[in-house]
C-alpha cells in the first residue's frame, strides 16, 4: 500500500499535465469548436430573453410542476409545439476564463487524489509501470470521461459532443496514468 502522501508530486503533475493537454486540446486543436450551434436570428432571441431578466441559473422549458401535469394536456400540447430545451444562463458581463481556470485545477487535483488513494491501495511500491499505469488510468477516465455520458442520456448534448469530451477525457486519463507510472515509489 501506498499513502496519498507519498504520492504528492504525481498527484501535483499530473494536474498540471492534465490542465496543459486540456488547453492544447481547446485552443489549438479545434474540434470543439462545433460543439455548440448559433441561435437562427440571435440578436432577436437574446432581446426577448434580456426582458425577461432570467437571473443565471439552469432552466428547462416547458417545464411542468410534477409529473402528474407533465402528462396533462395542455403540456403535451407545449411539448409538441415546441421547442424544449435545457438551458444554462451564466451572469452577465465580459467573458472571463480564471474562475473557471482555478476549479478546473483544483479539478485535476482531486481528480489525482482520488487516482492517488485507488492506486496506492491496489498496487504497491516498487510495482511495474503498466501496473501502475492500468490503475491510474481506469481511475482517472471515470473520473474525465464517462460522467460526461449522462449529459447526452438525460441533457439532450449532442452525442458527438459527447464523444469528444470522452475522447479528451481519454487523454487526460492517459497522462495521468503515464505520471503516476513515471513517478511511482520504487
Amino acid at each position: 500500500m501506498v499513502s496519498i502522501s507519498a504520492l504528492w508530486l504525481p498527484i501535483l503533475l499530473s494536474a498540471v499535465f492534465v490542465f496543459i493537454v486540456s488547453s492544447i486540446v481547446h485552443m489549438f486543436l479545434g474540434y470543439h469548436r462545433s460543439d455548440f450551434k448559433k441561435l437562427p436570428n440571435e440578436e432577436r432571441t437574446l432581446a426577448a430573453l434580456r426582458s425577461e431578466n432570467i437571473p443565471p441559473g439552469d432552466y428547462l422549458f416547458p417545464r411542468p410542476a410534477s409529473h402528474k401535469e407533465m402528462s396533462s394536456p395542455e403540456m403535451i400540447e407545449k411539448y409538441k409545439k415546441g421547442p424544449i430545451a435545457v438551458m444554462t444562463v451564466l451572469p452577465s458581463g465580459p467573458p472571463t476564463m480564471g474562475k473557471q481556470l482555478v476549479q478546473w485545477f483544483l479539478f485535476c487535483l482531486v481528480v489525482g487524489i482520488a487516482v492517488a488513494y485507488l492506486t496506492g491501495r491496489a498496487v504497491g511500491p516498487g510495482a511495474s509501470y503498466l501496473a501502475v499505469f492500468r490503475f491510474a488510468g481506469t481511475g482517472a477516465f471515470y473520473a474525465h470521461a464517462l460522467g460526461r455520458v449522462v449529459e447526452s442520456i438525460w441533457m439532450g448534448r449532442a452525442w458527438s459532443t459527447t464523444v469528444k469530451n470522452v475522447f479528451d477525457g481519454l487523454l487526460y486519463a492517459l497522462v495521468t496514468a503515464g505520471t503516476f507510472g513515471w513517478l511511482w515509489p520504487r
